[in-house]
């Protein structure tokens, strides 16, 4: 008989894959906007043309399998949609403080595009940076280093606010209770710039905030003291606008070298989270301040000073029972002759999948998939992520599984297809955000089941979908198993008749019916 195959949208069952495809993983790509690095590209000012730009980086994203845009919306104390607390970002209308002509509201608009193509939205700010270029960039007559220029110090021609500012703590923390409450972001999410980079011989000058709050600590306690209080304060005002927004943080690589400290990582990194950044991340991940982190492991295999697989290995041990997504480099592709292997990513992928403490994966950055180098963008869309996944929910947030769907209808299109359409369950009051479909078929009915099933692929939720179901011919029983899942990540167990599933059963004739 011709093998056939069960199908869904795009998403095809096959009997033999080369890869194992997870059902639930992290597949996330960061949009940068400073500097206008991803989006919108350099000199696009026009509303329409900026918003073409993001849809093609949404649909080429989700060709390649990921499921999650961690989209930067403020890059340097600035907005990319109408706050009331900081003007509009000069890397969006060329000007600070000058709004898109047609008006839109940018993050409005992502958000919305990119949870129609069922993406997660993670709202990607900068803690402490204000002034990209001292003396060059373009600073609005209401930026907050106008209002309150005593909050902020300079450093390596950047302005920054000071950690050790309680004021200036209070002010971040406000800007972002406000993108909270107003929008409906899935997570925020921090990166690596809380105390700068070191710049060899110059030290920060926090000196006059220390003399006035150091409060007899050594100052690498205090400055890590400083840093740890906006993360339990943003924590805070997340839940408490809403309980299911995930707090996550992009750190460097490295929280420690091991020579400083036996609980660090078997590394030679020239700085370190901990001592150069102040910011002690397993802190926030053992006390459960943050829902996830996302180590920036931007080396290869191997390397002299940080080796991707040290690292790895050192982050799956240190997460404290919380998410982790490993941040890994594309934009490195072809910079060297090792950064010309084009094994390199599909290695580090299949390496990090070794951990059952590692949840997926995120890309830096957006446009460096765009002219797909060493093949990288087809490895994940015909390999590593041909099958579509779910992001894992966090049961500290919620496990409380939704009410299984109902199946409203089933129509025959021929002897092996059929459409089958699904509902939530009318005393589900969650939103759905995926349905999810499996199969199990066999010679033998009594290897039928939910358990052994094979997930085929998921559809948006809301309200309802539709699945085409195509079922083998080589098989004499098939059993269909249709799950909703919620905005955390929860799945319902199969439809309302569980246990009794949607039960195939081939004739005589190779028709297929429902028994």
């Amino acid at each position: 008989m011709k093998r056939q195959f069960l199908t869904f949208a795009a998403c095809v069952w096959a009997s033999v894959t080369a890869f194992t495809q997870p059902n639930y993983e992290f597949r996330g790509a960061w949009i940068a906007t400073v500097d206008n690095i991803d989006w919108p590209s350099k000199g696009n000012f026009d509303p329409a043309r900026q918003r073409a730009e993001f849809i093609a980086q949404l649909d080429m994203h989700k060709r390649n399998g990921l499921n999650a845009m961690i989209v930067q919306i403020r890059p340097a104390t600035d907005a990319f949609y109408p706050s009331p607390h900081e003007p509009w970002s000069e890397w969006l209308t060329g000007k600070q403080g000058k709004a898109p002509s047609p008006f839109y509201d940018p993050l409005q608009f992502m958000i919305e595009e990119t949870h129609k193509r069922g993406m997660e939205f993670h709202a990607w700010c900068n803690p402490y940076r204000a002034e990209f270029q001292i003396g060059k960039s373009s600073i609005a007559s209401n930026h907050v280093t106008k209002t309150h220029p005593e909050w902020f110090l300079s450093y390596g021609g950047k302005r920054y606010f000071d950690p050790g500012n309680k004021e200036a703590q209070e002010f971040v923390v406000k800007v972002i209770r406000d993108v909270v409450k107003r929008y409906n972001v899935d997570a925020i999410h921090f990166d690596d710039y809380f105390y700068p980079y070191r710049i060899a011989g110059k030290e920060f000058p926090d000196n006059k905030s220390f003399a006035k709050y150091g409060n007899g600590l050594e100052r690498d306690d205090w400055r890590r003291s400083n840093v740890d209080s906006i993360i339990v304060k943003l924590s805070k005002a997340i839940k408490e606008e809403k309980k299911y927004v995930r707090f996550g943080i992009s750190p460097f690589g490295v929280w420690r070298n091991e020579r400083d400290d036996p609980e660090g990582s078997a590394t030679t990194a020239g700085q370190t989270n901990y001592d150069d950044l102040y910011a002690d991340i397993l802190l926030w991940l053992e006390n459960g301040w943050i829902d996830y982190v996302a180590p920036q492991l931007y080396w290869e295999f191997g390397h002299r000073a940080a080796a991707y697989e040290v690292l790895l290995d050192w982050w799956a041990k240190h997460t404290y029972g919380r998410h982790c997504y490993i941040g890994l480099a594309p934009f490195r592709a072809n910079s060297n002759a090792i950064w010309r292997d084009k094994s390199l990513l599909p290695r580090q992928i299949a390496e990090l999948r070794k951990h059952p403490e590692i949840q997926g994966a995120i890309y830096f950055s957006s446009t460096s998939f765009t002219r797909n180098p060493n093949g990288w963008g087809d490895s994940l869309r015909l390999n590593y992520y041909k099958e579509p996944a779910i992001i894992p929910g966090m049961p500290w947030i919620d496990s409380l599984r939704p009410i299984s769907p109902v199946v409203k209808s089933f129509d025959v299109v021929d002897s092996s297809t059929f459409d089958i359409k699904v509902h939530k369950s009318v005393l589900e009051k969650r939103t759905i955000k995926w349905f999810k479909l499996y199969v199990s078929a066999d010679t033998n009915e009594s290897f039928v089941n939910f358990y052994s099933a094979k997930a085929i692929g998921t559809e948006p939720g809301a309200d309802s979908c539709t699945f085409r179901v195509q079922l083998p011919d080589n098989k004499r029983f098939a059993h269909v198993y249709l799950t909703a899942i919620d905005s955390d990540g929860n799945e319902s167990l199969p439809y309302a008749d569980w246990p009794v599933p949607l039960r195939f059963e081939m004739l005589e004739n190779e028709a297929w019916i429902v028994r």
